[in-house]
């Protein structure tokens, strides 16, 4: 997120002003509204073949036209990164997560070519991916090799606005738990390459191969998060402070705390029910924090253990409840998750909204389930594709 806002801000800037102009006090003293915004990966396809298109550069060259750098190159050329600003509504973000998508989804139809979002590509030459021009892009491939071959996973990142990288760390500290659930809700890569891999989630299983990556750990201090980083740096598994890739990380450029652990969305509506979720989450590890509550620490083992079955069933089957070790549906545990935010998503105004687009889910199926029921009316992997390019943007989103 450093795209330039309407004002002229930066979203740093941005956020500040935001959160200024809509400071309020809670019963536990925290300041709210909290801002949110949030980064896409889309994949690029060509809506003859079917098959991943390497066309990112011409694409962000001409969506900046619009878009300015909300817009921008990820690493590989299947893919484009669409930004949004801060913000403190949900509606709001709502209306510029679909123009986003539509202004990226209009640069790639001049092109021929059509946007979907989806984690992982579904058909096409997906590895070796072709690879970015410019010197970072080369000095990853370098010290990564294959990894970055294989990197064309797309993910839908979270920003949440707090005041510093020690409130940062106690938030994460809270939040680890809850990191299964999240990618249980937000799965959306059961295919890779032409098959389907037997998974809710592969982008999620395929990620944790990355040296600093999954849950990240129970940080005793600013000072041990400090020494953890520079230790990574020093020993040559990481090129800088952008590939901490844990599924809860403090931005290393804006002040917000954000989470990776999602799956980039099919809809509109499934990112800002993500980013309503993580916002309220975030709400309530502050007021954990202000009120010195005890931090859960679940064994890392049993948290790993989580993420993997999460990401392999998804909504569809059981998660492990991180606390006792034992399987409940997973539905359940986003109805407990809900419960649990309850106060902080009524402190935001949200609590309608996000009960309504998670009844919505519910109904539909998850981005996965969609996937696969779209492969199974004709066993055709294409139909996959032209499912996720109709709902990606819906023509009456002007895509």
């Amino acid at each position: 997120m450093v795209a330039m806002t309407s004002t002229g801000q930066t979203p740093a800037g941005s956020q500040r002003a935001a959160v200024r102009r809509g400071r309020r006090r809670t019963s536990a003293g925290l300041t709210a509204p909290l801002t949110v915004g949030v980064e896409e990966e889309y994949l690029l396809v060509d809506p003859v073949s079917r098959a991943v298109a390497p066309e990112a550069e011409k694409v962000v060259a001409d969506a900046t036209r619009e878009l300015g750098d909300r817009v921008t190159p990820e690493i590989t050329l299947y893919q484009v990164e669409g930004r949004t600003d801060p913000h403190t509504s949900l509606l709001e973000l709502r209306e510029q997560v679909r123009s986003t998508r539509a202004s990226v989804a209009r640069a790639a139809g001049r092109r021929g070519l059509r946007i979907v979002s989806s984690g992982t590509p579904v058909f096409g030459q997906v590895t070796p991916a072709p690879l970015g021009a410019g010197p970072r892009y080369a000095r990853s491939a370098e010290m990564f090799g294959a990894l970055d071959e294989e990197q064309s996973a797309c993910a839908c990142h979270v920003h949440v606005g707090v005041p510093d990288l020690a409130t940062a760390l106690q938030v994460s500290n809270h939040l680890r738990p809850m990191i299964p659930v999240l990618i249980a809700l937000a799965a959306n890569s059961p295919f890779w390459a032409g098959r389907d891999t037997g998974y809710a989630s592969w982008r999620t299983t395929t990620w944790g191969r990355w040296p600093v990556a999954g849950p990240p750990p129970y940080f005793e201090s600013v000072g041990h998060f400090e020494d953890l980083v520079g230790g990574f740096l020093s020993a040559g598994v990481l090129m800088d402070r952008g590939g901490l890739y844990w599924d809860i990380r403090p931005s290393h450029h804006v002040p917000t705390l954000e989470f990776r652990m999602a799956d980039a969305t099919t809809t509109a509506e499934e990112t800002v029910l993500l980013a309503g979720l993580v916002r309220a989450m975030v709400a309530t590890a502050l007021r954990a924090v202000e009120n010195r509550e005890p931090v859960p620490r679940p064994a890392a083992e049993l948290l790993r253990a989580a993420c993997w079955r999460a990401a392999r069933d998804g909504l569809t089957g059981d998660g492990i409840d991180v606390f006792t070790g034992r399987l409940v549906p997973s539905t359940d545990l986003v109805d407990r998750l809900l419960s649990r935010l309850e106060p902080s998503l009524d402190e935001h105004g949200d609590t309608e909204f996000v009960h309504a687009l998670w009844t919505r889910l519910q109904a539909e199926g998850s981005g996965a389930e969609r996937q696969r029921a779209a492969y199974r009316r004709r066993a055709e992997v294409t139909d996959v594709v032209d499912h996720l390019i109709a709902t990606t943007v819906p023509a009456r989103q002007g895509g």
